[in-house]
C-alpha cells in the first residue's frame, strides 16, 4: 500500500507516521497491491485532532474522518481505521467483487461481531421534484429554509446538476456533477 500524508496546522513526527502505517496495514488483507491511502492530520483551535483517511483500491473508495480531544492523534487514527474496517465488513458481499475476495474471513459465529452485514438496501421512500436553475447562494438559502442537510439544484451558470450540503465542521459544501459523454 502506498501512503500519502498531508498536515494542516500540525507538524507530523515519524512515530505518528509509523503508528498510522501499522494500523492501516491491518486493512491490507482486503486490498490489492495497487491501493493508496491518503491521510490528513489537522488540529483545531481547541486542540481537537482530526484524522481523515481515504483508501482507494481500483474503483473502491473508502473514507473515514474522526476527531479526538486533547491532541490524541493515535486515538483518532484508531477510530478512523476501525470505522473503515466496519464499513468493509458491513458491505463485504458487495465489496468482495471490487476488493481481494480472499481477504475476507469465513463467516464468524453469531455474537463475535457487532457489525451485521446489510443483505439488501431497502428504499423506504421515493421523492420526485423538479430541479430548478438557481445560484449556489439561493440553494443554500432554500436548504436552510427547508431545514435539510443537503439540497439538489441545477446551476444557473452552466446548467449542471449540483448538491449543496451542510458540513459537520461548519460551513457548506458544493458537489458539481460532470455529464459523461
Amino acid at each position: 500500500m502506498k501512503y500519502t500524508y498531508a498536515c494542516k496546522k500540525v507538524s507530523l513526527n515519524d512515530s505518528i507516521k509509523a503508528y498510522t502505517e501499522k494500523k492501516i496495514s491491518k486493512l491490507e488483507k482486503y486490498f490489492r497491491e495497487d491501493t493508496t491511502a491518503f491521510v490528513t492530520f489537522s488540529v483545531e483551535k481547541d486542540h481537537r485532532c482530526t484524522v481523515e483517511i481515504t483508501v482507494r483500491s481500483g474503483s473502491a473508495l473508502l473514507r473515514a474522518q474522526t476527531e479526538a480531544p486533547d491532541g490524541d492523534m493515535r486515538g483518532a487514527v484508531d477510530a478512523a481505521v476501525g470505522y473503515i474496517e466496519r464499513q468493509i465488513l458491513k458491505n463485504k458481499t458487495r465489496l468482495s467483487k471490487r476488493l481481494r475476495s480472499e481477504g475476507f474471513p469465513p463467516p464468524a459465529p453469531a455474537g463475535d461481531f457487532d457489525v451485521a452485514e446489510e443483505k439488501e438496501f431497502s428504499v423506504i421512500r421515493t421523492k420526485r421534484f423538479s430541479v430548478k436553475p438557481m445560484s449556489t447562494e439561493e440553494a443554500i438559502l432554500q436548504m436552510n429554509l427547508l431545514d435539510h442537510s443537503f439540497f439538489v439544484f441545477r446551476s444557473s451558470e452552466d446548467d449542471s446538476l449540483c448538491i449543496v450540503y451542510r458540513r459537520k465542521s461548519g460551513g457548506y459544501g458544493l458537489i458539481v456533477t460532470d455529464e459523461e459523454e
